[in-house]
Formats: C-alpha cells, structure tokens, sequence
C-alpha cells in the first residue's frame, strides 16, 4: 500500500491554478490565489506561474476546461525544452474529486495538489504534539479513502492476464487490482479506528483536565490564521510561544492562566483558521477546538493590515457557527494597526472611494462605532494599545465572572509565574 506520509518539505517550483466564476469575480479569485502561494510558500513550494480561466463553474473531468489544460501542460514542457528548473507541482485552489486528479495527471505528469492536500501538507510539517499528530493522520486518512482507486492506476498499465488481450476490464487484470484495494481499504479503515479510539481517550482527558482548572473564566484567542494570535498571547502571558510569519504556524491549542491587576482568567491560543478549511481537519481537531466551544469569552483577533481582513472576519464567523459557537460573547481586536497603509486619491479622482483609500482613522471610527465597546485597534507586535486591551479584557472577565460564579471570590493574589501548558 502506497503510505500517505508527508514529510518536511524541500523547496520546488509550483504552479497554480484558480477559476474565476459568477461567484467569484477576478479580483477575488486573485486574492484567493495570493493566500495559495502563502500556503505553498509555507509547504516549501516557490511558485513561478499562475493559470486562471474563466467559467460558469468548474469542469467535473479536468476542473478546467481542455484548452487550458493544455496551455498548462505546454507551460510545463516550454520549460523543460529551455533548459529551465521544471515544474514539480501544480497546485488547484480547490479540493478536487478522485476522478479529477487522475485526468489531471494522466494530462500533465507531475505531481498535482488541491488546496485540501496542501493544507493537510503544512498540517503535518506543523504537528509536533502526539495529539496534532494523531489529528492530523486521521484527517488524511479521510481524505485519502475516496481517492484510494487513482494510486492503482498502475495496475492498468500491466499486460496479460485471461482475459481477453490484457485490457482494462480483463478478468485477469481486475482481480488482483481490486484484492490490493481492498486490502487498503481495510487497513485504512482500522488505522482510522485506532486513530479515533485514541482521539476518544485525548477528549476524556482534555475534558478532565478543564474541569480541574477550577473557578477561572476561559477566554479563548480565535481568528484567521497568521493574525497575530500567538503573538498576542505572548504578550499577555509573559509566556514564548513559538510565532512566525507562516500559515498555522500554531496547531497544539495552549493554555496559559493570565493575571490583570488581580483578576486571573484562563486564556488559551487556538489553531487558525482559514477560507475552505477541509472539514476532515474540523472534524479531526474537535479535542483542539473543543477549547473553543467551552470558552467564556472569544477574542477574535483580525489582521487590520491585509487587504483581504472584512473576508477573514466573514470566513471565521462562519466557522465559529459551525462550530457552535456563534452566540458566545466576543470582542474583536483589530491587530497590526502599525502595518496598516492606504492610498489618498487624488483631488481630480472623481471615481468611488475603495477600501484602499480609508485611512486607518476612519477605519477605527467605522467599526468602533459600530461595535460599541466591544472592537478596539492595537499593535501586538509594537505593543501599542495593549494597556487598552488589558482594561477591556479585565472588565469582560470580571463581569462573566460575576455571572457565573457569584459566590466566587477571585479577588486574590496568584504568584505571577503560574501558568497553565495543554492543560497542565
């Protein structure tokens, strides 16, 4: 059987390739592809081309259309009839169906991803914990069970056989094609078993380990990935995550007891989360996000500073409704405000406004005044804003307190070092 084993990627020339459809405008489709080169970036991949088509929708054989299929594989053959590096992957910005991928290869020999099977790459690269670790086997595992048939398209190629000339259908050929299929298909399955009895014995005891962490409130740190998260948490915890400049740079959900003057809460840093994040990941993550579904407060975290941040706030509202969690009180802060630049129009610029021409100022005043109290802009990075931020968090946390646990004196001093890792 072939193994679905990722290892630290080496760094080789990619391709990408998107769709601009009635759904998705030019625009969005650019900006959906600038975050898959920053997802290829981070697997190890440097890309040197993209291919967008426009179409109603995406072609149930080849995702795209036969002419721009073929424009890619001329691409990639101009390449190599240059002398230049060849392209090792071409990468869709789309999860792709078994019968997909295989037209795909069978059109372009080399090796072909979606956004799912990259995300699931960098996943792996990032999970250093044996609980990330178990997570993210399983999700691979779910996503490799339907595509299990491309990897023995091998065995269509081998002559012989009884069956009349050799072919596809021979009986001589099928046979031991399909006994090898589902043979992987039965060790699969009792791997993904294993996989699910041990994430089972990881929720009993995360949920033992949150009961035992006594009367404290949880606030949990969410937003979209490479927002500022850990960095934040650093700061507020007096704590040295590891932060980068990457996409889920973060997996393993950390918890750290927080003190603000002399109120302690319980703050914990979550996984990101990001546009088409593959549902097997959500599902496989569910002791991590768990940290989510059973926090007081959330803290959502946006980065003000990329272009794209309103789409982000859209994309993690709705993840946080899947997941449940869509009523919970909130705050929204606006990170990275010292990253953040406009462009002024010109006085003769008689065409609409765009959000590139807003400065920060009215920024703030736009959504502060329509969030109230609950959204304020800070720099985690600069460390500006912060004391702001801590008077608010202080006056949300003591208020859920208050409700909660109205018996309950927390007003008490705690040894500034305490702190809480995974539970811990």
């Amino acid at each position: 059987m072939k193994e679905f084993v990722i290892s630290e990627a080496q760094t080789e020339l990619a391709v990408l390739v998107g769709l601009i459809t009635p759904e998705q405008n030019e625009q969005k489709t650019t900006e959906y592809l600038d975050e898959l080169e920053f997802l290829a970036d981070t697997a190890g991949a440097q890309t040197v081309k993209r291919f967008t088509q426009k179409v109603g929708g995406p072609s149930s054989v080849t995702y795209v259309g036969s002419g721009k299929l073929d424009e890619i594989k001329q691409y990639l053959q101009a390449r190599i009839d240059n002398d230049e590096e060849p392209v090792g992957m071409v990468i869709f910005d789309d999860e792709l169906s078994a019968k997909q991928l295989r037209n795909i290869e069978q059109a372009l020999h080399v090796k072909i991803l979606d956004r799912t099977s990259l995300i699931l790459d960098i996943f792996a690269m990032r999970a250093r914990t044996a609980e990330a670790k178990t997570q993210v086997e399983l999700a691979q595992y779910k996503y490799m069970l339907p595509r299990l048939q491309r990897l023995w398209t091998h065995l269509e190629r081998q002559g012989g056989g009884s069956g009349a000339g050799g072919g596809k259908g021979s009986v001589g050929l099928r046979g031991p094609g399909e006994t090898q299929l589902e043979m992987d298909r039965r060790i699969i399955l009792n791997r993904m078993s294993l996989l699910k009895r041990q994430l089972a014995d990881i929720d009993r005891q995360k949920a033992t380990q949150r009961k035992n962490r006594g009367r404290l409130i949880r606030v949990a740190l969410v937003g979209y990935t490479n927002v500022g998260k850990s960095t934040l948490m650093n700061l507020l915890a007096k704590s040295e995550l590891f932060a980068e400049n990457k996409l889920f740079a973060t997996l393993d959900t950390t918890v750290r007891k927080v003190i603000i003057e002399n109120l302690p809460f319980l703050l914990s840093d979550t996984v990101g989360f990001i546009r088409k994040l593959p549902t097997d990941l959500v599902d496989s993550f569910k002791s991590t996000l768990d940290e989510v579904r059973e926090a007081d407060l959330l803290v959502h975290v946006v980065d003000v500073s990329h272009p794209d941040f309103e789409e982000q706030i859209r994309v993690v509202g709705t993840t946080l409704a899947d997941l449940g969690c869509a009523e919970k009180p909130s705050i929204t802060v606006f990170n990275k405000m010292d990253a953040y630049t406009f462009t002024p129009k010109a006085p003769d610029d008689l065409t609409p406004r765009t959000k590139e021409n807003i400065t920060l100022e009215e920024l703030r005043t736009t959504w502060m005044a329509r969030m109230g109290d609950d959204c304020l802009f800070i720099s985690a990075a600069q460390k500006q804003n912060i004391d702001a931020l801590k008077a608010l968090l202080y006056n949300k946390v003591r208020e859920l307190h208050v409700q909660k646990y109205p018996y309950n004196d927390f007003l008490y001093p705690i040894s500034d070092g305490e702190s809480m890792v995974d539970g811990q």
